[in-house]
């Protein structure tokens, strides 16, 4: 039995630990193995607590070597110290990201001061790979959390990470950028009331116009859900051009992320008479675009959400109407 004991593989997280006490509440069910069982199960829930509670206390500790990394003073000059100097904070970071996993050691963080460090130094960096290392982890900690990302909006987080998105030379840190920016306003209203102030709409708008693919997808489905979620700002996109700027959109090379700008398009144009308005403009020529569009999906299972799109399009916008032109031409 003794070695039976030493050979068992304590828990290394709550989930373990939660499993082990439901495993000892089974067996107090069962008189005659309570007093047998009793004080091993309780032996083995002490040990398997303290191990959790050390697990989680090294965790801290390996922030805060992490953040004693980035504090660090940058020595300029010599090459092959800064490259050295360089790769240790990004796994610094990286350790950060896959720590901050997890909403306690997020908060943590946040307490420690390391998401104010990555604002106000690393969001700017001169390094690229800190840059967009600094941006997801940004983006680890917000999501999900409405008290780290109050804290990010108010340092000011949101118009950096914005200006990443819209104007940094390295398309990685766009797209990280971006991921950080949806963290941040999506199901947070002060995050959207943010947003909004500094313009994010146009931001999105130049991504999808942008070449790059990823920052094309992630700002199309990003406008997406913040129409479908907050139908109340239409009038606002509607009349910054949104439509006309989408269906030129359409009019590039066909890309999955056209789903995403069919979709938009959809929400624009219901319950909204304006949205209508701007999509049957004869010089558009949208419904020609739709028609040959879904002619192209035709069969494809993959695009099937896309032509759904497409036909909703058409439904709402050209059948049973009858364009000014065509009535003057009768």
């Amino acid at each position: 039995m003794a070695e039976g004991r030493q050979n068992r593989r304590y828990p290394q997280n709550l989930q373990g630990v939660l499993h082990l006490a439901i495993d000892a509440g089974s067996v107090a069910e069962e008189p005659a193995a309570v007093e047998a069982m009793s004080q091993e199960r309780s032996s083995w829930l002490r040990e398997a607590l303290a191990d959790v509670c050390k697990g989680q206390m090294d965790e801290v500790e390996q922030m805060k070597q992490c953040l004693a990394v980035l504090n660090q003073e940058e020595v300029k000059g010599e090459e092959d110290r800064n490259e050295d100097e360089e790769d240790e904070r990004e796994s610094a970071f990286e350790v950060l990201s896959e720590l901050c996993e997890n909403l306690d050691n997020a908060r943590d963080l946040m307490v420690l001061g390391g998401l104010d460090l990555c604002v106000s130094k690393y969001l700017g960096h001169a390094q690229s790979g800190l840059r967009w290392r600094a941006a997801q982890l940004v983006a680890s900690c917000a999501q999900n959390m409405p008290q780290v990302q109050a804290h990010l909006l108010k340092i000011s987080a949101l118009p950096k990470l914005l200006q990443l998105t819209d104007s940094d030379p390295h398309p990685k840190v766009r797209v990280k950028g971006l991921h950080a920016v949806s963290c941040l306003v999506r199901e947070q209203e002060a995050g959207l009331a943010a947003f909004l102030s500094h313009d994010g709409f146009s931001v999105l708008m130049r991504g999808m116009q942008s070449a790059n693919q990823k920052l094309q997808t992630k700002s199309a489905f990003l406008l997406l859900n913040l129409l479908t979620s907050h139908p109340e700002h239409k009038d606002t996109v509607i009349s910054m051009g949104m439509v006309q700027q989408l269906v030129s959109v359409l009019r590039t090379p066909h890309s999955p992320f056209h789903e995403h700008v069919l979709g938009a398009l959809c929400c624009l144009v219901v319950d909204c008479e304006k949205g209508l308005k701007d999509c049957r403009d004869p010089s558009l020529n949208l419904e020609d675009l739709l028609q040959l569009r879904a002619r192209a999906l035709q069969g494809k299972d993959e695009s099937q959400e896309e032509l759904e799109f497409c036909e909703r399009l058409r439904t709402a916008c050209f059948r049973g109407h009858q364009s000014d032109d065509h009535g003057m031409d009768r």
